[in-house]
């Protein structure tokens, strides 16, 4: 199991995230939430795809909705019972992926 972050080391891992972030990211109880708008399904669709095979690659999946071109994100490790590195590296694929999407 990985192991929760103190908050200190949270709110730095935060604040680098932010510093590097297109989207809005924000702290929420223990999490990481951000929403992305896309131009369309399909481009909401692909981003969900390919961020759902690093995901699978890194064992940590995200909770997220879609709704037609809306994609709703929340980072948190439940079996650590807060956040953890693996939260924070799949939010600056996230972060990769989703440039990507939006260009395609």
């Amino acid at each position: 199991m990985t192991p929760s972050l103190r908050t200190e080391q949270a709110l730095a891992a935060f604040q680098q995230l932010q510093r590097q972030a297109h989207a809005p990211w924000r702290l929420q109880e223990n999490a990481l939430e951000v929403e992305w708008m896309f131009n369309d399904f399909r481009q909401a669709m692909a981003f969900m795809n390919a961020v759902a095979e690093v995901a699978e690659r890194m064992n940590h999946h995200p909770e997220w909705t879609n709704v037609y071109s809306r994609v709703t994100v929340r980072l948190t490790t439940h079996d650590a019972g807060g956040l953890t590195a693996l939260d924070f590296e799949l939010a600056q694929a996230m972060e990769a992926l989703a440039i990507t999407a939006s260009q395609s």
